[in-house]
């Protein structure tokens, strides 16, 4: 027969359970209505096809299917998720090495070095629409202040339609999201770096060691954790990027779908109707955001698998 202590201590612990529910409840509850539901309910609707928000004809795989065989879908679809390579691949080179770059200068004492930490951070604090508009009437190939000053400089070869030429405008644009979010990456390196015993610094300047060695053989190794965290961030910032594109190109990634990502692709198909129809094919939208789930869902978990391997060696 249980005694008395026993049976409190077991209320005890129920109390405690039942506090922890009512707390993840809430969370839960949001979690399944605007994240769970949706993303479900996307994956019903790519199985289906019709004009409109409400495909009503059940096609199983078919959407799939044109995606990767239908030579019109498929142009749209490899040329999307080409330019979304593309773009991911330049803000991991240019953003995230200048991140590095400036967190490493951020991370010495010198004079002024709260004020260049704002200076980095600051474009990041903008509307991504204003940032892109703006830069929309810099890159102008007319009147733009960056022809202007070439033309002036008597570099007017250089001066070039920069938002207007299909081999140039991705590359532009993605320069201009680098811009505009470096400071992110260089904040996250800088906390990594500010966390590294200065002990451990010290100790390699008395045995003679550079500044390069130091960096390359104490500090970048030891940041490696917060490498792997900037590179999925970004990759999942990226492989979602609408807006950017959106403000400088249009939603059809203009000129001629050279700036078209997936994103992009997909609000042309699933919301706004493609031009010259103008009508919305919810069901090969939802395919296309559910494909753009399964890409996004393979990298997530191949970084959270080599993440766990490292922490295991």
């Amino acid at each position: 027969m249980p005694t008395q202590s026993s049976s409190s201590l077991f209320s005890t612990k129920n109390r405690q359970q039942v506090t922890w529910v009512l707390f993840l409840l809430p969370a839960v509850l949001v979690y399944i209505v605007f994240m769970a539901g949706p993303l479900f309910d996307s994956l019903r609707l790519s199985l289906y096809t019709g004009q409109g928000y409400t495909p009503t004809k059940f096609v199983g795989l078919q959407n799939y299917i044109d995606l990767f065989t239908n030579p019109l879908w498929r142009e749209r679809f490899t040329g999307a998720l080409w330019h979304t390579c593309i773009f991911f691949g330049i803000h991991m080179l240019v953003q995230n090495s200048l991140g590095l770059f400036f967190a490493n200068l951020l991370s010495s004492d010198f004079r002024g070095r709260d004020f260049f930490r704002t200076i980095i951070f600051a474009p990041a604090t903008l509307s991504v629409l204003v940032t892109g508009f703006l830069w929309t009437l810099i890159l102008n190939p007319q009147w733009g202040a960056i022809n202007l000053t070439l033309k002036a400089i008597g570099l007017k070869a250089w001066a070039l339609p920069w938002l207007g030429d299909e081999n140039l405008a991705l590359i532009v644009i993605s320069l201009t999201s680098a811009w505009q979010w470096v400071g992110m990456p260089t904040v996250m390196f800088l906390a990594g770096l500010m966390g590294i015993p200065e002990e451990l610094l010290e100790a390699a300047r008395v045995d003679g060691a550079s500044s390069w060695t130091i960096f390359w053989k104490i500090k970048f190794p030891l940041l490696m954790p917060v490498v792997g965290v900037v590179a999925i961030l970004t990759f999942v910032d990226n492989f979602n990027a609408f807006d950017v594109i959106y403000a400088m190109a249009g939603a059809r990634g203009e000129p001629g779908y050279s700036t078209d990502l997936l994103a992009t692709l997909f609000y042309r198909t699933g919301i706004a109707g493609e031009h010259p129809v103008g009508i919305p094919n919810m069901g090969m939208g939802a395919a296309i955001a559910t494909l753009t789930f399964a890409i996004l869902m393979v990298g997530v978990l191949t970084w959270l698998y080599l993440s766990r391997k490292q922490d295991e060696n």
